[in-house]
């Protein structure tokens, strides 16, 4: 049968009665690869002189696949099916992360330090020297991860509470790769004034402020805003992010291509809070020829209809004035970026590209063309998913930007630290390895978040950002 793409997102454990029948066990394993699922781990829960108890993890591709799997495992003969426990499900049960110590309260001693009256002295000394929150309390390693539900992952509009395991995976992220606390704060409310005024309120705690899956456009202007009016780092990841880990996969593609920046014609599909960054960071790295293309089409100078930000998009791209639909646009196109939805690239638009062709499809969780039609005709496909080469995840980003910001006691996040973060993913690679498979680094390479600190950091001093300078 063919794969169903199973993975350990859609994993179940299933918890079988078989009877000691010869063959019994074989017969269930072989239906499982049939339907598709991948097993893993096998355990024996209990073993009677008729039966066994088993446990089996069976990687699917999600609860359709799992019924399917699970319907079909209990209509064999001898075989009948206990329980099937969600894997992912289990994960989250009472959330994903907890708050600890760093210090053991253990004697009268321990509290009189840490808590009453130790503490009023500490107090005093940072109502004297306020600056002084960044060495006495938790704020010089702290980010606020603030959401307000309206674009959550590829869920859309889902509200505070629904978000609220993705906003704690965030705060997982930053806490494994970078060792920064991070917390999930999800805000019941719309209003831009009402969302601004809160972060506002609350940015005594923090030193640094992550937006995540606030739908475009009110995005812009409550970062906007924000980062005028704190003197932390506001930084909206689902636009910055992107742009960043984009960027650095652009900086190796290129050079496996052997093409340049001011050379190529880059077709972009999704004008929205992601695209709008993308594209201005891929304007600061040189490209110079990028159409942008939204559901009406290709956005150009004079296009009826545009709002504050297509308008700016209108007049910084597009210089040759094209016009049309991505059909149009896409013949001698170099390279093609969607941050879009699927099925927005066909194989016969690849086809158009010129040679050397890079794809980078980037909706999740199905990309605007799947990478095994793309790769007929492009030289190099990227994408947003984990199971393919390539993938292009904010999370080579944004704790190493964040680590590096809090370092210095950044006051912002600008665009030369951006750009610093972008080269320093990219050159995590060692150039003589580059391949079309291998443009990015692992998520999981130890070198990324200090490489991209110590760039941030960098780039922090010589803008007059940083307010801690290490001699």
């Amino acid at each position: 049968m063919k794969s169903k793409s199973a993975s350990a997102a859609g994993s179940i454990t299933m918890r079988v009665r078989i009877n000691n029948q010869p063959s019994a066990f074989g017969t269930l394993t072989a239906k499982i690869e049939e339907l598709g699922g991948q097993i893993g781990a096998i355990d024996i829960s209990k073993v009677d002189k008729d039966y066994q108890v088993r446990d089996i993890t069976i990687y699917t591709s999600g609860p359709e696949h799992a019924e399917e799997i699970t319907n079909a495992v209990d209509q064999l003969k001898g075989i009948s099916v206990i329980h099937v426990s969600d894997r992912t499900f289990l994960l989250h049960l009472g959330g994903k992360i907890e708050i600890k110590s760093k210090i053991p309260l253990k004697t009268r001693d321990d509290l009189s330090m840490a808590y009453t009256p130790g503490v009023a002295r500490v107090c005093m000394a940072i109502h004297k020297n306020p600056e002084d929150v960044f060495k006495l309390s938790i704020k010089k390693n702290t980010v606020a991860v603030i959401s307000d539900g309206t674009a959550v992952l590829g869920l859309g509009d889902i509200g505070p509470a629904a978000a609220m395991p993705v906003m704690e995976g965030k705060a997982m992220l930053f806490k494994e790769f970078a060792n920064v606390d991070a917390f999930p704060i999800c805000l019941s409310t719309k209003n831009i004034d009402e969302i601004v005024a809160t972060v506002k309120n609350i940015a005594t705690g923090f030193g640094g402020i992550n937006l995540e899956d606030i739908a475009s456009p009110r995005c812009f202007e409550i970062e906007e805003r924000l980062k005028k009016e704190l003197n932390i780092p506001v930084f909206h990841d689902d636009q910055h992010g992107t742009a960043v880990v984009l960027t650095a996969a652009m900086i190796n593609a290129l050079k496996v291509v052997k093409k340049k920046p001011g050379d190529i014609k880059l077709v972009l599909v999704g004008v929205g809070a992601a695209g709008v960054a993308c594209t201005k960071m891929l304007l600061q790295f040189g490209i110079k020829n990028i159409i942008g293309c939204d559901h009406e089409g290709v956005i150009y100078k004079g296009r009826a209809g545009l709002d504050k930000v297509k308008t700016w998009y209108a007049d910084n791209t597009n210089p040759y004035g094209e016009k049309g639909t991505i059909k149009d646009v896409i013949k001698g196109a170099d390279v093609f970026v969607g941050v879009s939805g699927p099925g927005v690239l066909t194989k016969a638009d690849v086809a158009k590209m010129n040679k050397g062709a890079i794809v980078f499809a980037m909706a999740n969780p199905t990309p605007e063309i799947m990478p095994e039609e793309a790769r007929e005709y492009a030289t190099i496909v990227a994408t947003g998913r984990s199971d393919y080469p390539n993938q292009i995840n904010n999370v080579l980003c944004f704790p190493g930007i964040f680590r590096g910001a809090l370092d210095c006691l950044a006051s912002d996040i600008n665009e030369p630290m951006k750009l610093a973060a972008a080269y320093a993913i990219a050159n995590v690679i060692d150039e003589s390895f580059l391949s079309p498979d291998y443009i990015v680094p692992s998520v999981f390479d130890a070198k990324v978040v200090p490489a991209v600190a110590k760039a941030v950091k960098e780039a922090a001093i010589k803008t007059g950002v940083a307010r801690k300078i290490d001699k």
